[in-house]
């Protein structure tokens, strides 16, 4: 956090509201200008929240299957069971290991609801794929951009063309509101669910709350959750929005430098990426050889902390019974991805180390 994330964090508290206030809907307002204004945001308190109302919009529940790669965040597949749907594990394409179309359309059976489609870390989906299965097949698609925020595909913003699209805020994220999520969608009629679900279902108008009134006169139609946003949290949200592009310009460099130094490392597998229009959340890498751990202990041994993204969700218990593609292409991706540090406004200096590391566990310089 900088100085004016603090200041909005104390004006926040100050100001009394600490509750969905006004902050919220400026939030919201300005999440729909980076998007071109093609959208309406509805602000909750996490991304998991936000992609189980978004799986609630798209109509899955009891007895549906929503098609989604194995190889994702626990959080894509936790909220398929929460609307009480059943996960169908596709396999990814070997190049970007975002889901494989292909293997998606092969996957819908007569109960499939929905397509839940995931940007990776350096990577977009097939987009124009995913939404021609969609089309065929009458499916509704939720669009996991918890990777992607201010990214871009052609001209268009990531979140301005999906059917259901949702955002992340969370610590980790490349913009933080602390924790936050946004569901995006196209009309109003599900704005205005969607605003009731995240406060228990009761239809309070939002803009009371934006207002910092409230009322006690509201009817309620169907269960909700306790998933509005706080203002302290949006407020950090609005202090984020206007370094957007120095943000996006950091993280891009950050990435073009590991490509670079990392280049021709025998035994070291890049991603084939062009991060111009995106707002990289990882960088990853693949080890190959089954050397993983040794290579995460050897950076480990030089202060670098690395990661997993992710354990496939069809190795853990409760999930393996889930109904499969064959997922080859995961298990390996699985066996080899490494990634490596990358935050916003990272130093030349930090990468060089961490590049240096790299290339003396293999050898090189």
């Amino acid at each position: 956090m900088e100085a004016e994330e603090l200041e909005a964090v104390e004006d926040a508290v100050r100001n009394g509201w600490l509750g969905m206030g006004s902050a919220v809907g400026d939030f919201e307002r300005a999440v729909e200008k980076v998007l071109g204004g093609s959208r309406i945001a509805v602000a909750v308190n996490t991304g998991y929240s936000a992609l189980h109302l978004g799986l609630i919009t798209a109509g899955a529940g009891p007895g549906d299957e929503v098609i989604v790669p194995s190889f994702t965040h626990l959080a894509d597949v936790q909220a398929i069971r929460a609307v009480g749907a059943q996960p169908v594990f596709c396999d990814i394409l070997d190049g970007t290991l975002c889901i494989d179309p292909a293997r998606a359309a092969d996957l819908v059976g007569p109960r499939t609801r929905a397509i839940l489609s995931m940007d990776y870390g350096c990577h977009l989906v097939d987009h124009a794929a995913i939404a021609a299965i969609a089309e065929a097949h009458g499916l509704r698609v939720v669009h996991d951009a918890a990777h992607s925020f201010g990214a871009f595909l052609g001209d268009d913003a990531i979140g301005s063309f999906s059917d259901i699209c949702m955002f992340s805020f969370d610590p980790v994220k490349a913009l933080s509101c602390i924790d936050a999520g946004v569901v995006v969608v196209k009309t109003e009629a599900e704005a205005a669910r969607l605003r009731a679900l995240r406060v228990l279902g009761a239809s309070n108008p939002a803009e009371l709350a934006y207002r910092h009134q409230r009322t006690w006169e509201f009817d309620v139609v169907e269960d909700g959750f306790r998933y509005h946003l706080s203002n302290v949290h949006a407020a950090v949200g609005l202090a984020q929005l206007p370094k957007l592009d120095r943000i996006r310009a950091g993280r891009q460099a950050s990435c073009r430098r590991y490509s670079a130094r990392l280049a021709g490392i025998d035994g070291l597998r890049l991603p084939d990426a062009d991060v111009t229009d995106l707002n990289p959340f990882l960088f990853y890498v693949r080890v190959l050889g089954g050397r993983r751990q040794a290579f995460r202990e050897h950076l480990a041994d030089r202060g670098i902390d690395t990661g997993i993204h992710w354990l496939p969700a069809h190795r853990t218990t409760l999930y393996g019974v889930c109904r499969r593609d064959d997922l080859t292409v995961t298990e390996v991706a699985a066996e080899e991805i490494v990634s490596l540090p990358l935050h916003s406004g990272m130093a030349d200096e930090t990468v060089d180390r961490v590049c240096d590391a790299a290339a003396s566990f293999f050898g090189g310089r």
